[in-house]
């Protein structure tokens, strides 16, 4: 009997090791890094980094990154979020990834997967927030699924106090479900 429990507590520490990577919130990169990231960032998006904030939230069909003004008072950077996350939403739509490579580089978790899939395979939306706007990622594919959240934790890490996890993974709001 002892080693059925064994066993048992075995499969039992794997699944709760598992179920706690999903929870478990992206490492912060160096601060060399964050700097870097922002200082890139500011070369391709034209909304102020320090006036707005990030949200990464992951979703069971792939996640939602929003752009929001901090200061919703701010229609001007509320209207450059709206036209940046416009146009990328069609670049990635088409598969042009070339925006997130440029800040975080060629290298960055997920998103050769994204590059590569299939047209049809991973679903881009856009849509207007009261104080800025987001992009939601949607696949019935579980690779590209995981693809995007690699991509969201990279991007979690690497913009350090710019970006922030949205609600606990698992839960979603029901108009992004697909």
């Amino acid at each position: 009997m002892q080693c059925c429990n064994r066993g048992f507590r075995a499969l039992a520490g794997a699944i709760l090791v598992l179920g706690m990577s999903a929870t478990v919130p992206a490492q912060t990169a160096s601060p060399e890094r964050v700097e870097e990231v922002a200082k890139r960032g500011a070369e391709v998006m034209p909304f102020d980094l320090k006036q707005t904030q990030h949200v990464f939230t992951k979703t069971e069909t792939g996640g939602v990154q929003q752009v929001v003004a901090r200061d919703s008072a701010i229609a001007e950077q509320i209207e450059l979020i709206r036209q940046h996350l416009t146009k990328i939403s069609q670049e990635f739509a088409r598969g042009d990834f070339s925006d997130p490579a440029r800040i975080h580089g060629e290298n960055m978790p997920g998103l050769a997967e994204l590059r590569s899939a299939p047209p049809g395979k991973l679903r881009v939306a856009y849509r207007e927030l009261p104080n800025g706007a987001e992009i939601a990622y949607s696949s019935d594919d579980p690779a590209l699924i995981a693809a995007v959240h690699r991509w969201f934790d990279a991007q979690l890490a690497e913009h350090g106090p710019d970006a922030m996890p949205g609600h606990p993974h698992g839960t979603m709001h029901p108009m992004h479900k697909n």
